[in-house]
């Protein structure tokens, strides 16, 4: 898709004004016609594109604040469009979550699975998130329904696929130190009650 950078964007929405007036004054509105044109054409693309391409690619390269900007500069959110908005809150989750801000960003990855994705892919990185985030504050069975929700998903990127895998096993570790968890405190209490049983009196001699 051709992306055309925000500040360029700008930058030919505040000449093509001025230019179009200008032409339409000074040599007739067919002169102006292209300008004219144009700007709705760089309006939209700003108002319901917003600035998730760049932002996307600002993400991958790990420059998190770069990215936070890039999203600052959506007009409105809830005008963009219906993919373009999903994006736009899975970005700007992940970037609260890098941040540590994890209840805010958790908000905005609830609003991204809230819209439909256009593929599997993107709906498995947030259901993993949100997995990752009910783990991280203890609630392990709200962390295994997410899972259960990705198994029901056809992953096909190599990287969510393994790191699938490995929360996978931080689930199974965590059950295994719970029924651990059971076991001893089963034992313990068998042997403190093996200590309640009336003692027998010495033989007398």
């Amino acid at each position: 898709m051709l992306s055309i950078n925000i500040y360029l964007r700008f930058a030919l929405i505040a000449l093509f004004i001025p230019v179009a007036i200008l032409l339409n004054v000074y040599l007739g509105f067919w002169y102006a016609f292209p300008f004219y044109l144009a700007l709705p054409i760089l309006i939209a693309g700003y108002v319901f594109l917003g600035t998730v391409q760049s932002a996307s690619t600002l993400m991958q390269m790990g420059d998190y604040d770069a990215t936070e900007k890039r999203l600052n500069l959506v007009l409105k959110p809830d005008w963009l469009y219906t993919t373009n908005r999903a994006y736009f809150y899975l970005l700007k989750g992940s970037v609260l979550i890098a941040k540590k801000n994890i209840d805010e960003g958790e908000i905005y990855l609830k609003k991204a699975q809230a819209i439909e994705l256009p593929s599997d892919n993107e709906k498995a990185m947030i259901e993993l998130q949100l997995a990752n985030i009910s783990a991280s504050k203890g609630k392990w069975k709200v962390a295994e329904i997410h899972m259960r929700t990705i198994k029901q998903l056809k992953v096909t990127e190599s990287t969510m696929k393994e790191q699938i895998k490995q929360f996978e096993k931080s689930l199974a570790n965590q059950g295994q130190m719970k029924a651990a968890s059971r076991m001893g405190a089963g034992q313990t209490m068998r042997v403190a009650g093996a200590g309640k049983g009336k003692r027998r009196r010495p033989p007398m001699r």
